[in-house]
């Protein structure tokens, strides 16, 4: 029987792709340094030291892992340039010891969470999974050494890999079991917090003076659930090809900060409070993916591709669960 091992589940997507897994039956297990909170059901996520890869192939051994989904603990763009020894840390110890614990007892697959962090400011938008690796900031840098590492030793010990550089994952689960930490990190998150009055406004936009439409940075927003069958479809991927992959995993559209903005004024049904602050270091204007490879490969069909929806799936999280 194939079990897939999902290290980082406690983290915002790696609690999606716990459910996801379960929704489809899948054999699964989750590993964390930390416990999960606020995640509806009975989901198997057992509390480990992720940096020891004696504990992690103790686990693996234990619990028959044939595949592991790896997905580092990154922090944000913002704290990586304040500490950017940080940033390395908490994604490279845990990944090395992830990937000896995968070498020793053989598993057949990995797939590694990486970011669009690591394209920087790219010369072409959309960004094609070709383009020069040129990260902007430390979390970009570290993601890009941990695609080089990965790389390296699945390339040694012959194990199929996918990277798959994630956009901007947002919104909820769509049943309402799960959504992001308590902690505004992303613009989403923040700005219906702001809304709901959970969070003191008004919400801070980081420059209108982009080359833009509106002014304002423009991303690729790509729903966590559309994540989470973005890395299942993966391992099945490299179960019956046994093809190395690197793909991007977005919707191929941009949307920027005002859009983001007017979204949740209507979806919400009032106006937002915003602030225009300067810009923040580490902000490309526009960092849209070029999805052709990830369809292609995989065979990926989005199922939450509609800005209002993601927002949606977000408000309805923060007013069960949210606190002022």
């Amino acid at each position: 029987m194939s079990v897939i091992a999902v290290v980082g589940a406690a983290s915002y997507e790696g609690r999606q792709l716990m459910l996801s897994l379960a929704d489809e039956g899948r054999a699964h297990i989750g590993f964390d340094r930390r416990t999960s909170s606020k995640l509806e059901g009975d989901d198997p996520i057992e509390r480990l030291n992720i940096e020891s890869s004696t504990k992690l192939s103790e686990a693996f051994e234990k619990h028959g892992v044939t595949d592991v989904i790896h997905l580092p603990d990154r922090g944000t763009v913002a704290k990586s340039l304040k500490d950017p020894l940080d940033a390395f840390e908490m994604t490279l110890l845990p990944l090395m010891a992830v990937l000896r614990a995968s070498a020793t007892i053989g598993v057949k697959t990995f797939v590694l969470s990486s970011t669009a962090s690591v394209y920087g400011t790219p010369e072409r938008i959309p960004v094609p999974e070709k383009s020069t690796l040129k990260p902007i900031s430390p979390l970009g840098a570290a993601a890009a050494g941990a695609e080089r590492i990965t790389t390296e030793v699945c390339r040694t010990q012959n194990i199929p890999l996918a990277i798959l550089r994630y956009f901007n994952a947002a919104g909820a689960d769509p049943d309402g079991r799960a959504a992001a930490a308590d902690a505004p990190k992303h613009l989403i998150t923040a700005a219906v917090k702001v809304a709901l009055g959970h969070r003191k406004g008004p919400l801070k936009i980081y420059g209108n003076d982009y080359d833009t439409p509106d002014g304002t940075p423009m991303r690729d927003y790509v729903h966590v659930a559309d994540v989470a069958l973005a890395q299942i479809a993966a391992v099945d991927h490299l179960r019956s090809t046994g093809e190395t992959v690197v793909l991007n995993c977005g919707y191929g559209e941009g949307a920027s900060v005002q859009d983001v903005i007017h979204s949740v004024e209507r979806v919400i049904g009032k106006e937002l409070p915003v602030s225009i602050e300067g810009r923040r270091e580490g902000d490309p204007s526009q960092l849209i993916a070029d999805t052709a490879a990830i369809r292609q490969a995989l065979g990926w069909r989005p199922r939450y591709n509609d800005l209002d929806l993601i927002v949606r799936t977000a408000i309805d999280w923060e007013r069960k669960h949210g606190n002022a």
